[in-house]
C-alpha cells in the first residue's frame, strides 16, 4: 500500500472519528442542558410548595385532665417539627435527586410525627381508650403554594383540670398579609416564614411546660413578649427582603403580639 493511500485512510479515519466526537459532544451537551433545566423545573416547584400534614388536634377525642401536658407538648413538637422540615425545603433548593424531597425531608418527618402522634396515643391510654388509627395522620406531602400546615388547634378538655394545659399560642397570620412575593426574595421569605412557626412551636411548649409556674404575668412576661420580639426581627426581615425587589410592605409590625387562649 502506498503512503499516499495509507495517508488517505487515516484522514478519512480522522474525519469519521472528528464528527461522531461532535456528535457525542452535541449529544452530551444536550443532555446535560435537559438536566438542568429538568433540575430547575423541580428546584422551582419545590420552591413554591408547602409542607401540608393532616391535622392530629381535631381528630383527637376527650383529653383526660391528667394528660392534657404531655399531649399538648407533643402537638407543639409536630407543630416544630413541620417548621423544621419546612425550613430544610427552603434552604435545599436545587439539592438531589428527584426522589431528595422524599428521601431527606418527608420520610424523616413522616418517621418524627409517628412517633410523636403515638406518645400522644399512648398518653390518652393511660386514663382513656387509647386512640386508634392516628398513625394515618403521620405522612405529609407538598402543596403548591398557599398557606402552610398550621399550627395545631386548640384540644377538647374533659374537666377544668385540664383547661390551663390546653391554652394555645395564637398569633396573625403574617403570609396571608403579604403582598406579591418577588422570585429573588421568595427563600428569604419562606425561610422567615418557616422561623415565625418554629417560634409559635417553641412559645407552646414552654406555655405547656410552664403550667402554674409564677405569677399572674407570668404568661406574658416570660413566654408572650419575648415571642412578639422574635416575630418583629423575623417580619422586619421579611419586609427587607421583599423590599430589595418592590415596594417594601408597611405594618407589618402589628402581626407580631401573640395571645394565649
Amino acid at each position: 500500500m502506498s503512503r499516499r493511500a495509507g495517508a488517505h485512510r487515516v484522514s478519512r479515519r480522522t474525519k469519521i472519528a472528528t464528527g461522531a466526537l461532535g456528535l457525542a459532544i452535541a449529544a452530551g451537551v444536550l443532555v446535560v442542558s435537559t438536566a438542568a433545566g429538568n433540575s430547575d423545573s423541580a428546584g422551582a416547584a419545590q420552591a413554591a410548595s408547602r409542607i401540608v400534614c393532616p391535622d392530629v388536634a381535631s381528630r383527637l377525642p376527650a383529653i383526660p385532665a391528667r394528660a392534657q401536658a404531655e399531649v399538648d407538648r407533643n402537638l407543639a413538637q409536630l407543630g416544630t417539627q413541620i417548621a423544621e422540615a419546612e425550613q430544610r425545603l427552603a434552604s435545599s433548593v436545587g439539592q438531589g435527586g428527584p426522589n431528595f424531597v422524599q428521601n431527606a425531608i418527608l420520610g424523616p418527618l413522616a418517621d418524627k410525627r409517628t412517633a410523636a402522634i403515638e406518645r400522644i396515643a399512648i398518653s390518652i391510654g393511660r386514663a382513656a381508650a387509647k386512640p386508634q388509627g392516628l398513625a394515618d395522620l403521620a405522612p405529609c406531602s407538598l402543596g403548591s403554594g398557599g398557606a402552610p400546615s398550621a399550627a395545631p388547634t386548640a384540644t377538647p378538655s374533659s374537666s377544668a383540670g385540664g383547661v390551663t394545659g390546653a391554652r394555645r399560642i395564637v398569633c396573625p397570620d403574617v403570609a396571608s398579609r403579604l403582598p406579591e412575593i418577588p422570585a429573588r426574595a421568595q427563600a428569604e421569605v419562606d425561610r422567615n416564614l418557616a422561623q415565625l412557626r418554629t417560634q409559635i412551636a417553641e412559645a407552646e411548649q414552654r406555655l405547656a411546660s410552664s403550667v402554674g409556674q409564677g405569677g399572674p404575668n407570668f404568661v406574658q412576661n416570660a413566654i408572650l413578649g419575648p415571642l412578639a420580639d422574635k416575630r418583629t426581627a423575623a417580619i422586619e426581615r421579611i419586609a427587607i427582603s421583599i423590599g430589595r425587589a418592590a415596594a417594601k410592605p408597611q405594618g407589618l409590625g402589628a402581626l407580631a403580639p401573640c395571645s394565649a387562649r
